[in-house]
């Protein structure tokens, strides 16, 4: 049975702070969890899980010791979901060991300056996994990658894309050697650039952009040419159209 200190334990993974101390995070709906369990690189902590979803995928959870598997109805997994309508099953699982040291050479790399938007950096960490992207370089004030909203939005790509945080300007200073491409409202159109290999590309927080101080450092300012009127283009967003065409420039 679901005790109550289970019941507060998870719901305290919502806070970063837990999240941290304990080194694990909060994973809820059948595709996520269903991922993480298939893949067997991270371990599996606690399930909660409806009758039905236990019953049909059983497989998954034969190396999951029985008394961490709850099962449960609606109501009692909503009084443990971080989402607004929970979706059959939640579970803790402790966090990707961090990758130390990190291969940036002949491939492309993100680096995210401050990015706040769960939405936007699960959708960016998925469409890193799409283009084949394996690190993504964040500031040490951007969202937490383990953030729920965020980790529903990866929709399993957590898995497969490295994330480190850190100071941007040590970080950019002890890679001088590899180009930096700043995105910006002005700059060389991305779809003028020749065929680049290697390189690391800035997306910055939604409202601000990239700081002066990371745009001065860049190697090389990059922007999407516009044909309307918009203002600006969401990050996701401009991250997919910068990666759709380098990664597949002729």
């Amino acid at each position: 049975m679901l005790s109550k200190k289970i019941v507060k334990y998870i719901q305290s993974l919502s806070h970063k702070k837990f999240r941290d101390e304990e080194g694990v995070f909060i994973a809820e709906g059948p595709k996520v969890v269903s991922e993480f369990l298939s893949a067997e690189i991270i371990e599996c902590k606690i399930i909660c899980a409806e009758k039905e979803w236990l019953f049909e995928n059983e497989i998954l959870l034969k190396n999951i010791n029985l008394e961490n598997v709850f099962e449960m109805d609606e109501h009692w997994l909503k009084s443990i979901s971080l989402l607004k309508t929970p979706n059959k099953v939640a579970a803790v699982f402790t966090k990707k060991p961090p990758v130390e040291n990190q291969n940036l050479h002949d491939r492309i790399s993100l680096m995210l300056d401050d990015l706040q938007d769960p939405g936007n950096m699960g959708t960016i960490i998925r469409i890193a996994d799409w283009f084949g992207v394996e690190n993504i370089i964040c500031s040490e004030h951007s969202v937490d990658c383990y953030n729920p909203k965020v980790v529903q939005s990866t929709m399993g790509s957590l898995l497969r894309v490295n994330l480190i945080y850190t100071n941007l300007k040590l970080f950019m200073k002890k890679n001088k050697h590899i180009p930096f491409y700043a995105a910006s409202l002005s700059g060389v159109s991305v779809f003028k650039l020749p065929k680049i290999t290697q390189g690391i590309f800035l997306i910055g927080n939604e409202s601000k952009g990239l700081s002066e101080e990371i745009l001065k450092s860049a190697s090389q300012k990059i922007t999407i040419p516009k044909a309307g009127h918009a203002e600006s283009l969401n990050a996701a967003v401009a991250t997919g159209i910068i990666l759709s065409q380098v990664v597949f420039h002729s």
